[in-house]
């Protein structure tokens, strides 16, 4: 059974394993310094984790900026990818987001961009780089 919850950065329970999966998805697998990862923003956003069974197997977060809603930090443990848990949470936020009439956007790894554009998002821009990984801007298309 897969089930998505939702909650915030003083949940320490659920908090905790989130940044147990960044921590092993971007800090140890990607190297990103640990210092850019966990930021200031972890108190604003709305955080999420993707359970598989009651293992939390995916995290994710969105935060509003002065451009729009923006999606963070979608991290699924390698065991886990490719079995329709990026969907599940993205969906899940989507479904929250969307109707605040925003622009929703992120900043897509080259590597996730497929699946990104997949579930209508859309490349604004240049390439830029990021903890030293290669991004594109994205946006959501909500008329799709």
């Amino acid at each position: 059974m897969n089930e998505v919850i939702r909650f915030k950065k003083s949940d320490d329970a659920y908090f905790s394993q989130a940044y147990a999966i960044r921590q092993n998805v971007f800090v140890e697998e990607q190297g990103v310094d640990a210092t850019e990862e966990f930021d200031e923003f972890e108190d604003v956003s709305v955080h999420y984790l993707a359970f598989t069974g009651k293992k939390a197997v995916a995290t994710a977060r969105w935060r509003t900026t002065g451009y729009g809603i923006k999606l963070e930090r979608f991290a699924v443990l390698k065991a886990h990818r490719g079995q329709g848990v990026g969907n599940l949470i993205l969906n899940k936020i989507l479904d929250e987001v969307v109707s605040e009439g925003k622009i929703v956007y992120l900043h897509a790894q080259v590597d996730a961009l497929r699946f990104y554009q997949k579930n209508n998002f859309a490349c604004k821009g240049d390439m830029f780089v990021e903890c030293n990984i290669e991004h594109y801007l994205m946006e959501y298309n909500l008329g799709l």
